[in-house]
């Protein structure tokens, strides 16, 4: 007699299988989270030199033109000393008064100040009005440096300004007499 032949009905997946499919899983999470990882180093490196690439140039644009166009300046120590009526000092300074000629013959001043008016530090720009009287800065330059001085070496005009991530810019000038 013949048996009949049955058959096995699969209802799964073998040892093989599973082992497979989770070594393959595996391997694809690898390098989903290599990926990531150089992703987020690419990441920290560009932020680094954000302030190089665009805050610097920006700064040197605008110092340059101000500073040419003053007729003089003045360093103070600090924005208090300038409200003080304290004498100007030749370097250490973080403060720098412009004044400007117009047109008419009379004069203006502006300030260029690395403070905290309450916005953050940064480096601002004031207008002093006619009445002399110092107010909130007009606005902000940028807030990325951490430091910014002023000095004059050797009747030049230098500004330094230290970036977030520890550079150094050196802008140096006079005004065009």
């Amino acid at each position: 007699m013949k048996r009949p032949i049955t058959r096995r009905i699969r209802r799964g997946y073998t040892l093989v299988e599973l082992s497979l499919a989770m070594s393959i899983g595996t391997m694809v999470a690898a390098m989903g989270l290599l990926l990531f990882n150089q992703q987020m180093a690419f990441l920290k490196i560009f932020k680094a030199q954000d302030f190089l690439t665009r805050e610097a140039p920006m700064l040197n644009n605008y110092v340059v033109r101000v500073i040419s166009a003053a007729e003089d300046y003045r360093l103070f120590e600090d924005i208090d000393s300038l409200k003080n009526g304290e004498s100007p000092v030749l370097s250490g300074a973080t403060v720098l008064v412009l004044r400007f000629r117009e047109a008419d013959g009379s004069m203006r001043a502006s300030i260029l100040s690395f403070e905290d008016p309450g916005t953050g530090l940064g480096l601002y720009y004031t207008m002093i009005p006619d009445s002399g009287i110092i107010g909130d800065p007009d606005w902000a330059l940028s807030k990325q440096p951490s430091l910014v001085s002023f000095a004059v070496d050797q009747g030049v005009l230098r500004m330094i300004v230290s970036g977030p991530n520890g550079e150094e810019l050196i802008y140096s000038g006079t005004q065009q007499l």
